[in-house]
């Protein structure tokens, strides 16, 4: 027989296979607490693009690009490979949001070549060109954090963003999943949750190394807690949902074949009725508490309610009948409007001004609620939400719902007490309205 002769083609890819499988191991080395991550991409061909670009499952590249650079330039290889697992890590892929595409992937990528740039392994470490290391200074100096979210509307006021991208473009985005206009692509896709797992298990890793002292571990935990914090807020929402029997058409619990069959014996009278009763996960009762004081403005509390209201009008979160609370509160409550239903919902909006503007203290709130509850307003109160910037006085006895304190801003995690939930949110998307151009 006689033996295959190995083609040029054939040749390539069996080396661009031995480069990434040497890349992997070199990453790995440094970054051990990243393994699930740097093995959840697949390497596969695509020649149409000059560098790499993924879509959260294949890591594509061109063959001879890659085998070009491994000659003059491997360590570009070793960040590219990073760059393109940084971005799923960070849930970059999955959060555009409306944003200007352009801008957004602009800042997605000065977001993972900042962390990857405080890392200190041989395997990614490169000397800064000036105007990187003046383009970090600045972000430092200028921005909530060095994430993608706030790195956005920073680039939204600056100028010459052509020399930024080419500063910072490492891979190509065009894989990345199409953004959906409807509202149910707010439901995080099934490799997002991938994604968020290895993020977690990948922190919680890190953590357990005891590196957190070093820089660049320090900055890649940033990064994590900021992606972790990007989960919907839909979702967090329905956390305060509860189960209720709605008047419905059950058709899981609903056999038709019984049904059919004691129409057919007695003419008229089915054996069994349709079920009319189904158990939904809905919101009945539950009260937002806005924190007004002199550091809280009226257009992130507006956008704040707007979203709210648009999930809940979008995903029927309503029962028919419903009780919402909406309090404005600073040291005391400034205002108490009932809402029963979505119309009542779009008029306040319509009609909303920021009411106070004193110290914040958040004890008034919860015994202005304690009351109602004893009063009767409520039955089966859901939950309590406080949207606020976290600089307050917080009460010291738990109440008998659960509670939420939703923060705009870096807060004082020990400060809260242990009986409530701390949901960081992020303030730039609740200022997006002042940055539309």
């Amino acid at each position: 027989m006689n033996k295959h002769i190995q083609t040029q083609s054939e040749w390539e890819n069996e080396m661009v296979k031995k480069i990434w499988e040497l890349v992997n191991n070199e990453l790995f080395i440094d970054l051990p607490y990243l393994s699930l991550a740097l093995n959840s991409l697949e390497p596969r061909e695509n020649n149409s693009i000059s560098t790499t670009g993924c879509n959260g499952l294949f890591l594509y590249y061109n063959t001879q690009k890659i085998l070009s650079l491994f000659q003059k330039n491997p360590l570009f290889i070793n960040r590219a490979y990073l760059h393109s697992v940084f971005h799923c890590l960070f849930g970059h892929l999955w959060l555009q949001q409306n944003k200007q595409q352009d801008l957004y992937n602009l800042a997605c990528d000065i977001a993972v070549e900042y962390t990857i740039d405080h890392l200190k392994g041989p395997s990614t470490k490169r000397i800064l060109t000036l105007h990187r290391q003046k383009t970090y200074e600045q972000i430092e100096k200028e921005c909530d954090g060095v994430w993608a979210s706030a790195i956005y509307y920073w680039l939204l006021k600056q100028e010459n963003l052509s020399i930024l991208q080419q500063e910072f473009y490492t891979d190509d985005h065009r894989f990345w999943p199409k953004e959906k206009k409807t509202q149910a692509s707010k439901e995080p896709s099934s490799l997002q949750q991938h994604w968020q797992k290895i993020a977690r298990q990948s922190m919680l890793e890190n953590q357990r190394r005891e590196k957190e002292s070093q820089e660049g571990e320090s900055v890649l935990s940033a990064q994590f807690k900021a992606s972790k914090n990007k989960r919907n807020y839909k979702d967090f929402l329905e956390k305060f949902s509860i189960v209720r029997e709605e008047l419905h058409v059950n058709p899981d619990e609903f056999d038709i074949s019984y049904y059919t069959y004691g129409l057919q014996l007695y003419k008229n009278m089915p054996l069994i009725e349709e079920v009319e009763t189904k158990e939904m996960k809905k919101i009945q009762e539950f009260v937002i508490v806005i924190d007004t004081s002199y550091s809280t403005s009226n257009e992130l509390v507006k956008n704040f309610l707007k979203e709210t209201y648009t999930i809940l009008s979008h995903t029927d979160s309503f029962f028919k009948q419903s009780h919402v609370r909406i309090l404005q509160c600073d040291d005391r409550i400034q205002s108490d409007e009932k809402i029963t239903n979505s119309q009542e919902m779009q008029q306040l909006l319509e009609r909303f001004t920021i009411l106070g503007g004193g110290n914040t203290d958040f004890r008034p709130a919860f015994t202005y609620v304690n009351e109602l509850i004893e009063q009767g307003e409520f039955k089966n109160l859901t939950g309590l939400l406080y949207f606020t910037d976290g600089k307050g006085i917080y009460p010291r006895t738990c109440p008998t719902y659960k509670t939420a304190f939703l923060f705009l801003e870096d807060y004082d995690f020990t400060k809260v007490p242990a009986w409530a939930i701390s949901y960081p949110l992020d303030p730039m998307e609740f200022r997006k309205d002042s940055y539309e151009h």
